[in-house]
Parts: structure tokens; C-alpha cells; sequence
């Protein structure tokens, strides 16, 4: 459990990452949904700030922090409603990557630009033909003289439009099976061979930029391939994923959290055959319901922190994680949005937008019905 100083240290942390939200990011989420992208500009602001890189170690740039100060940024991105904002991909599965496998030479390039924004990363698994099935990838990276060439297309790839740094799932040799994947990583300023597609059009997230890739004969250096040797990179995704699925997992939760008071608030407020829509047992009932699964939610999320802090996070429990949070989460925000009946359908207010984009959170990430499989192999 995090000690008093650590929990004192963390409310700090939070108090400066809900200044900079509320003052350089909430007052442009509206305009952001609009254009579908937050302005690489944000990115260099969040860098200033200190909210990137904040798991990075200090001797490469970054803040030196762990899991619990991601989590506060993601409970803050929630509280505003707005995690279209693509810091936890980029701070909590992109960075990581770097960190645990990356050599010492790629350490110093790129964990630092990554924690000041000069680089916004972005890993590229999902393509057209293949969702979570990884180990059917046909993306390939030929070996020659230089070093590599990347062939191939990706698809659904947050921060796609923004990310000059990106990561990509290939096949280094022709093995059908996982054992022929590797990831190399892309830095992509005028890089010949290199294109974006479209900023994909989503039901929820308008302001999350989530691209197709496309690389005709790209020319990648031997040194960009992640960790020392080929055909490691299966392992090295499964072995991140745990944390991928627990950021999706707590998106859920703050999301939730952040729901709950906004409708009790409009519950207070709001009157219906002259009675305040809180005096309705229907109401009161449906409250009561939310605020108990919400509370083990967060118990059952937390307990997962804890885990993966001590190294003890396993892939099955990270799954029950993914699959129950964002399931209990689509949930209450249907529950919490019919509770402002009409206003609750219209785009001004923040319920609609969390409705909307709960419903990403048990796709992405895998599927919650390939978390069931998952943990159903455990048994």
C-alpha cells in the first residue's frame, strides 16, 4: 500500500495535473472533438507540465514515478471527460516498451523526447485482417544491408495523426506462429515510405486521433529493432499487455466515478410531476445500484495497482480486470444517461460523451469476449 508520504506526494502530483487540465485542456475539448485531434501543441504543454513521461526514470528524462502516478492522470483525464487525451497509451504502454526492453543506446534517443512531447508515441499492432489475433499479422520487415524493410498496413492506431515515434508489430521471418514477430520502432518525420491514412471517424473518442498506417518499403537501422534480438516480439506484447488491460480497466473506473456525482447532482436539481427526480424510488434504487458496483469496481481495480506494482499483475486477472470494469462501466453509463432522460441524449452535456465512448472500452485493448477465453484457459 502506498505510504503517507507517497500519498501525500501523489495528491501534489494531482492537484498540478488538474491545474493544467482544467486550465490548457477542458476549455478546448469541445473544439477538439470537432477538429478529431488534440493539437500536437497540447502535447508540448502536457510535456512542460510533467505529465509525460512520468514513469520514465529520471537518469533518461522522465520523472521516476510507477503505476499510481498514471493512474492519477487517467482519474483526472475521467473527471473532465475527456480521456480521448492519448497520454496513458503514451506514457503507460508506449513508453514501457522502451524502458524494459530497449537497449542503452535507444534509451537515451527516445525516453526523453518522449517525456518532454517532442516525440508522441504510438504502437501499431492492429491491421485490417487481424484484431487480437497478433500471431496472424502480415505486416514484414525484410532484412538487407541497411537494416530492414517494412511492408505492410495498420489500422485503429490511437494517436495515429500526432505520433512521430511509433512502434510496429512485423514478421521478421516467415514462422505462421507468434514465434516470428518483432517490434521495431519508427521515427517517422520524413521518413520516405511512410504514410498516414485516414483520421478514422469513430462513434466515441471524436478527439482521439485513431489512424490507418501504411509503409511501402520503409528503410529501418538494425538499431530500431526493440531489445537486442529478432523474433522476441510476441513475448515482449504479452508480457505489457497486463498493464494495457489494467489502463483500460481503470479508464472504466474513473469514468465511472466521474458519472456517478454528475447525475446525482442533476437528480437533486431536476423535478418531474413536482417532486425532484431523487425523491423517486426508481431513482434512489438505480443510485444506490451504481455507487455499490462503482465502489467494487475501484476495491477490485486498486487490488490490481497494488499487484502490478509488486510484479504479481498475471494476465488472467488483468483480463477479469478489462472484461468486468468496462462491462460494469457500459452499464452504468446507460443507467446514469437514462436518468437525464432527453438532456441526457444531447452532445452538451458530459454524460452523453461518456455514454458514448464507454462503449470502445470493451473492444479495444481486446475484446471483452477475448478476455473470457483468456481466463477461461486459466480454469
Amino acid at each position: 500500500m502506498a505510504t503517507a508520504i507517497d500519498i501525500e506526494e501523489l495528491e501534489a502530483f494531482r492537484k498540478t495535473v488538474r491545474r493544467f487540465l482544467e486550465r490548457e485542456v477542458a476549455p478546448f475539448a469541445d473544439e477538439w472533438r470537432e477538429n478529431r485531434r488534440v493539437p500536437p501543441g497540447a502535447w508540448h504543454k502536457a510535456g512542460a507540465a510533467g505529465l509525460l513521461g512520468v514513469s520514465i526514470p529520471i537518469e533518461h528524462g522522465g520523472a521516476g514515478g510507477n503505476f499510481r502516478h498514471e493512474a492519477v492522470i487517467i482519474e483526472e483525464l475521467a473527471r473532465i471527460g475527456f480521456l480521448d487525451f492519448g497520454i496513458p497509451l503514451h506514457n503507460g504502454i508506449v513508453a514501457p516498451y522502451i524502458v524494459h526492453y530497449g537497449t542503452a543506446e535507444q534509451k537515451r534517443a527516445w525516453l526523453p523526447k518522449l517525456a518532454t512531447g517532442e516525440m508522441i508515441g504510438a504502437i501499431a499492432m492492429t491491421e485490417p485482417s487481424t484484431g487480437s489475433d497478433l500471431q496472424a499479422i502480415r505486416t514484414r520487415a525484410s532484412k538487407d544491408s541497411a537494416g530492414y524493410r517494412l511492408n505492410g498496413q495498420k489500422t485503429f492506431i490511437t494517436n495515429g495523426q500526432n505520433a512521430n515515434f511509433i512502434i510496429v508489430a512485423a514478421k521478421t521471418n516467415q514462422d505462421p506462429s507468434a514465434k516470428g514477430v518483432s517490434l521495431l520502432a519508427l521515427e517517422t518525420d520524413d521518413l520516405r515510405g511512410f504514410r498516414r491514412g485516414r483520421n478514422l471517424k469513430k462513434v466515441g473518442f471524436h478527439a482521439q486521433d485513431t489512424s490507418e498506417l501504411f509503409f511501402d518499403d520503409v528503410s529501418i537501422p538494425l538499431g530500431h529493432l526493440l531489445g537486442s534480438k529478432e523474433n522476441q516480439g510476441f513475448y515482449q506484447l504479452m508480457a505489457q499487455l497486463p498493464q494495457e488491460r489494467l489502463i483500460i480497466a481503470l479508464q472504466g473506473v474513473a469514468a465511472m466515478e466521474a458519472a456517478l456525482p454528475l447525475t446525482i447532482d442533476y437528480a437533486k436539481q431536476r423535478t418531474a410531476f413536482g417532486k425532484r427526480l431523487l425523491e423517486f424510488q426508481n431513482s434512489r434504487f438505480v443510485l444506490a445500484e451504481c455507487a455499490t458496483e462503482t465502489r467494487i469496481a475501484r476495491i477490485f481495480v486498486n487490488d490490481c495497482i497494488e499487484k502490478l506494482l509488486a510484479g504479481e499483475l498475471d494476465a488472467t486477472t488483468a483480463a477479469m480486470a478489462k472484461y468486468w470494469a468496462t462491462d460494469r462501466q457500459g452499464e452504468i453509463m446507460d443507467r446514469c444517461l437514462q436518468l437525464f432522460g432527453g438532456y441526457g441524449y444531447m452532445a452538451e452535456y458530459p454524460i452523453s460523451n461518456m455514454w458514448v465512448d464507454a462503449r470502445l472500452q470493451r473492444i479495444y485493448g481486446g475484446t471483452n469476449e477475448i478476455m473470457k477465453e483468456l481466463i477461461a484457459r486459466s480454469l
